[in-house]
Parts: C-alpha cells; structure tokens; sequence
C-alpha cells in the first residue's frame, strides 16, 4: 500500500468516525429531551436515516449534519430536495416493515452539528415533509 493510499484510507476512517460520534452525540441530546432512540444507520437500497425515534405520538426520523466549517447555506445544500426524497422513502420503507408504528405521527427532524455562530447542536424540529 503506498502512502496516498494509506492517507487516503485514514481519512476515510477519520469521517466514519466523526460521524459516529456526531451521531452519539446527537442521541444523547435526543435522550436528554425525553427521546427514545429506536434505531441508528437504518439502510435501504433507496438511503440511509441515522437515527429514528419516538417523540411522544410522533416517529421522528432523525438526518444529522456536522458542519463544522459551514452555515446554514452549507445545510441547505447538503439537505437538498433529492437527499429528503432519499431519507422520506427509506422511512416509508422502515414503516412498512415495523408496522407496529403506523398509529404514529410522521415527523422529520435536522440536528445540526458544531456551525460556527450557532449552539452546538441545532435541533430543526419538522424540517422538512413530504
């Protein structure tokens, strides 16, 4: 392995695990309000949602940003339409396979992670919808 490709391999590992901890990090700011986390990283062919849990009569599907070096326009262009339509048919898909949900509402939340200027964790409740 040459050292592009090692270096290459780091910080692909080094991604990987600053998302895992943004998502930790955005459980516990969940738990912390009264959340139950239901589930992380669930993955369809379709997408992914990093976190789905309960919120009182509510199923929340839970899309986490850390942008660390952006703004608010960084979030609007990381979270285009094509990544909600993404993120709103896996969760359509998480439904159909835990029915047990159903009776619930449909809500999609945004945490955003460390944006220069803002709280450390931003919580956008309601986002987006179908």
């Amino acid at each position: 392995m040459n050292s592009s490709t090692s270096t290459n391999c780091n910080r692909l590992r080094s991604t990987r695990e600053k998302g895992f901890d943004g998502e930790d990090r955005a459980c516990t700011f969940l738990e912390h309000k009264g959340y139950t986390i239901l589930g992380r990283n669930f993955r369809t062919r379709t997408g992914e949602i990093d976190i789905i849990a309960l919120d009182g009569a509510y199923i929340v599907f839970v899309e986490v940003k850390s942008l660390p070096h952006g703004d608010i326009d960084t979030l609007a262009h990381e979270l285009n339409t094509r990544k909600q339509q993404k993120i709103i048919e896996t969760a359509k898909y998480y439904l159909q396979k835990f029915r047990q949900y159903n009776y619930k509402y449909v809500r999609f939340d945004v945490l955003v992670l460390d944006v220069p200027g803002l709280e450390p964790v931003r919580h956008l409740l309601n986002a987006f919808s179908e």
